[in-house]
């Protein structure tokens, strides 16, 4: 069996850290734009920024992506669609009606069969339409179509055809035959109306294919040597298109192997440098982030979906990137982490975003503008009043930036573009999702926010009314730690909602046996009747009933570990000395005393340990006086930092002693201890 050493151990989580961040840069570097060449800033009537531009090439003029639609609406709208004249039609269906009423019309003289004949003849020599067909088409007056007769092709107006049921009226226009209309609508003449101008869709569609390929994609050319622009000069429309059109002749010739090759690389540098940086940060100032997968994860995803979307949104030209709410990932990172780690990651992730965007300087400074605003105005996320503020802060102060460098360049507001601040503000409105999007967040990375711990502490709700009902002693004592302990946090600074919340769980394990609490009791405890270990026993196991009760309701992790630690791998020392004094030259088995720990590892669970022993002291002392109380938390909490109960935490002992003053002033104002008034001495007693 191979036996793996701490050492074994780091380099694993080194390896695995430095393949996060390979990742990280190679999905990037993915999805980043493989632009090349020099990049400007230009727009129509604003002046050019650079030096003198001369063409290094001769290149073409491209015409607009507008000019060339209106070409092609223009040729779809005058294209002449192709039709073809049948002459077989008209003598079958003349052929077809001579032949069923050979024997005449009922009612009508012979010569009515040689005169409908030769209105069918008149209508056919025309042209017949499908009805469908011929209102699409007529909806236009104007339009005309390619009627192929005999192999050539001529132009006809629509008005000179007919639809079937045109025609079919056309017939009775005829006064002779309009004066016996009823007699011949029984003889059904509309099915001797059949069409004989038949579209030819193959030969229409490669027509108009060639009329459209026929548009040309440029319309003049620059020649090399010849001058662009120069200096201060304004860029109008035609000035545009030759700098438009100079910058896609430049990407279309260097979209070669070699060119993409060095790209590439130089996005890979770039990239790996800034989260190189990002990673030396976190290594010499929040190395517990790094030790912590959970931490790193959030931030290297942070750090890397962001510029993927917007190279996704600059490759396919969607929307604006200022629509993206960039600030959301600081915002996140200063909820779960810090202010510092925010701003650093913010920073690295909008250099990063940078190398995909054209205007890079105006973009860099509005969105760590913005990154800023988002930290400095949320400090923690538990009600949507404060993401509404932070995010009508963030849209105000991105505005307020473009606006000042709209300024610097064009020193006139009426000139100014007005339409990014449309987008600013769809930016502020997608920065909302920010609150829903939380609880995301912390169910992937396993964090825990405000808004969590709020709807964890409300009593109301399932194992604390639970906790209220079985085990009131119990719950009441939860809340006394809880003030306690959060009156502590709140002096060195800890996370205070935290710990009262889990000063409220740390206990409910209590629930399986309320009864051999103290706290529960009325008089009676149980335990004085049984064996010292089996007592010790079920004392104990408080802490392991606790941590089942919180994995069967999906408590978080935090909360759980608030539940294992309160006693840390203490002993049941009550039990532990009562049994000693019982069996004297017994040896003892401490395991049998001692709670399965582990010891506090945070600040907020040492402070529910000193909380929870003092507020459980406090209940069996014979007096409450200053002096009493002070000794009492002095003795209780100088005997756990001697047994090395704070060791693996990071709290100090300027924390340790403002804690015992928080408890004692607490627990005198809880007992309302009062100064002892001295007795009259009777003998200076005024008998008046």
């Amino acid at each position: 069996m191979k036996l793996y050493t701490q050492s074994d151990n780091n380099w694993r989580n080194l390896g695995s850290r430095i393949m996060l961040v390979i990742l990280s840069v190679a999905l990037i570097v993915w999805f980043l734009p493989r632009t090349s060449g020099p990049q400007f800033r230009y727009d129509v009537g604003k002046p050019w920024m650079y030096g003198s531009l001369i063409a290094q090439f001769d290149f073409p003029i491209y015409k607009t992506d507008e000019a060339i639609k209106a070409e092609q609406d223009s040729i779809n709208k005058y294209f002449e669609p192709y039709y073809n004249f049948s002459t077989k039609v008209e003598e079958e269906q003349i052929a077809k009606f001579k032949d069923d009423f050979r024997e005449g019309i009922a009612g009508l003289s012979a010569d009515y069969i040689t005169t409908i004949s030769q209105r069918l003849h008149y209508i056919y020599q025309r042209g017949v339409m499908r009805t469908t067909e011929y209102r699409k088409a007529f909806s236009d007056t104007t339009k005309t179509v390619r009627l192929v007769v005999d192999k050539t092709a001529q132009s006809v107006g629509m008005s000179s055809l007919y639809s079937e049921m045109s025609a079919y009226e056309e017939l009775f226009t005829d006064e002779k035959l309009g004066h016996q209309r009823q007699l011949l609508q029984r003889c059904n003449l509309n099915e001797y109306i059949v069409p004989n101008v038949i579209y030819d869709k193959e030969r229409s569609e490669t027509e108009r294919t060639d009329q459209l390929s026929g548009i040309a994609i440029a319309s003049g050319m620059v020649l090399a040597g010849q001058k662009i622009i120069d200096r201060g000069e304004i860029v109008d429309k035609h000035t545009f298109r030759v700098l438009s059109s100079f910058e896609r002749e430049m990407t279309r010739r260097s979209a070669d192997n070699s060119t993409i090759t060095s790209t590439v690389a130089g996005q890979t540098l770039f990239v790996g440098i800034l989260m190189m940086l990002f990673t030396l940060y976190l290594s010499l100032f929040r190395k517990d982030y790094l030790e912590k997968m959970r931490s790193i994860l959030m931030l290297y995803f942070f750090i890397t979906i962001f510029p993927i979307l917007v190279s996704i949104m600059m490759e396919h030209n969607v929307l604006s990137v200022y629509i993206l709410p960039l600030a959301i990932a600081p915002i996140f990172i200063r909820v779960f982490m810090d202010s510092r780690t925010a701003f650093i990651s913010h920073t690295v992730m909008i250099l990063i975003c940078a190398a995909a965007v054209k205007y890079q300087y105006e973009f860099i400074i509005i969105e760590l503008v913005a990154g800023l605003t988002a930290i400095y105005s949320l400090r923690e996320l538990s009600q949507r009043a404060q993401l509404f503020r932070t995010a009508l802060l963030v849209t105000m102060a991105s505005a307020a930036m473009y606006f000042a460098l709209q300024l610097m360049q064009d020193n006139s507001i009426t000139t100014m573009d007005h339409d990014m601040y449309k987008h600013f503000i769809v930016n502020g409105v997608l920065l909302l999702f920010a609150y829903p999007l939380m609880l995301v967040v912390e169910k992937t990375f396993g964090f825990i926010s405000n808004v969590t711990l709020i709807e964890l502490s409300n009593t109301s709700k399932n194992l604390l009314r639970k906790l209220s009902e079985v085990a009131p002693g119990t719950f009441q004592h939860s809340i006394m730690v809880g003030n306690l302990a959060a009156a502590i946090a709140n002096k060195i600074d800890a996370d205070a909602q935290l710990v009262r919340t889990g000063a409220l769980y740390h206990d409910i394990g209590k629930m399986q046996n309320p009864a051999f609490f103290t706290e529960n009791q009325a008089g009676v405890n149980p335990l004085e009747k049984m064996p010292r270990i089996e007592a010790a026993q079920i004392v104990i196991s408080h802490v392991t009933e606790g941590i089942k009760l919180a994995d069967r309701n999906d408590l978080p992790s935090v909360i759980r570990d608030f539940i294992a630690t309160h006693h840390g791998a203490g002993m049941a020392k009550y039990f532990y000395i009562s049994y000693q004094n019982e069996h004297p030259d017994e040896p003892v088995d401490k395991t049998l005393f001692s709670y399965p720990g582990p010891n506090p590892f945070t600040r907020e669970q040492a402070i529910l340990m000193m909380a929870d022993t003092a507020e459980a002291a406090s209940r069996s002392l014979s007096e409450y006086t200053e002096e009493s109380i002070a000794n009492l938390i002095n003795r209780l909490i100088d005997n756990q930092v001697a047994e090395g109960f704070f060791r693996d935490c990071p709290i100090t002992f300027l924390d340790i002693s403002q804690a015992k003053q928080v408890l004692i002033e607490r627990l005198k104002n809880i007992y309302h201890t009062r100064i002892s008034y001295p007795e009259l001495n009777k003998k200076n007693a005024n008998p008046t």
